[in-house]
């Protein structure tokens, strides 16, 4: 992926939140967020003979402004918000990291901030146990792509590992971009912050520990990848067959569902290519709708696990209960 300057401006803010910890995502921890779950911070639901456990690393709190929402005015934005009961002056915007117990063993997606993010962030190990998961029987983290609120979780302000024995699983193409320091030195300073959090996390891991697979492929324990590039150069969504049922962590191919899901065509301001993303939200979603499996993301509030149906020109995402 080329990065116009006019791409490395509109994303840059996000990458340096980034580098300080903090998603471009959040700005403050959002007080008195109820919605399904959130008390208990995780949801359980079976597929097949595999468990899926939606695991909240907290929510944020951020002012919906002109450009959140790339391609789409303020105001249709705030109308998109109405029609669904939801504030329109704010959003309370999810981290949701999911645990699949396949045949004995735990693989953790995504991993949130640790000690890294802003307030009301990195709860996921607090949540893990509220589940009855031990975070040192994670036996391996599969990432969907490396931008920070996904990889800052990985390591502590400290640099101590969080899950210092489990195998790390990275998109090939992801690990090869973020960790060009050729390509992070041409970076304007503003969008460097996104290179320095990926090195941080990255550099000197253990090496032994550290797996790299193409988009595309097996990854493990029965997990599927799939190419989802766009909001990263090497965005991918993972899927988990077992038995007649299926799920499908979506990353942030649709990010916040009540936006993007009901518009596919909008483009949040974090899509490093807005074109292709938008090519890759339509098609996932058409995937996801004629399979009916279960679907969670990322940025999907809790229980963050459902069924993504058509609706008019979009379509909508349908909680589990």
């Amino acid at each position: 992926m080329q990065a116009t300057r006019r791409q490395w401006l509109l994303w840059g803010a996000g990458t340096v939140a980034a580098a300080a910890g903090i998603s471009g995502c959040a700005h403050s921890p959002a007080p008195g967020v109820s919605t399904p779950g959130t008390s208990a911070g995780f949801s359980r639901h079976r597929v097949g003979n595999a468990r899926v456990v939606a695991l909240s690393d907290g929510v944020g709190r951020r002012p919906l402004a002109e450009g959140f929402v790339r391609n789409a005015k303020l105001a249709q934005v705030q109308a998109a918000l109405a029609a669904q009961d939801l504030p329109t002056d704010y959003l309370d915007v999810p981290y949701t990291c999911f645990v699949l117990e396949v045949d004995g063993k735990r693989y953790l997606l995504d991993t949130g901030f640790a000690d890294n993010g802003p307030a009301g962030t990195g709860q996921l190990l607090t949540h893990m146990r509220a589940a009855g998961i031990d975070p040192k029987s994670i036996d391996a983290v599969v990432l969907s792509h490396l931008h920070g609120d996904h990889v800052n979780g990985l390591r502590r302000k400290d640099g101590s590992l969080v899950y210092p024995q489990a195998l790390v699983y990275v998109p090939a193409p992801e690990h090869a971009y973020w960790m060009d320091e050729e390509r992070r030195n041409a970076a304007p300073e503003a969008a460097r912050g996104g290179f320095n959090a990926v090195q941080r996390v990255f550099q000197n891991y253990p090496a032994d520990q550290l797996r790299l697979f193409e988009p595309g492929m097996a990854v493990v324990g029965g997990i599927e990848s799939i190419a989802a590039f766009g909001h990263s150069p090497g965005h991918t969504a993972l899927a988990l067959r077992s038995g007649n049922e299926r799920f499908t962590y979506l990353g942030d191919t649709a990010h916040f569902p009540a936006l993007f899901v009901r518009n596919p065509d909008w483009q949040v301001q974090f899509d490093m290519d807005p074109a292709q993303a938008r090519s890759t939200r339509h098609a996932m979603l058409a995937r996801m709708a004629q399979e009916g499996g279960l679907v969670g993301g990322f940025h999907f509030p809790m229980p963050s696990l459902g069924r993504i149906r058509k609706r008019g020109d979009g379509y909508e995402w349908l909680p589990e209960r």
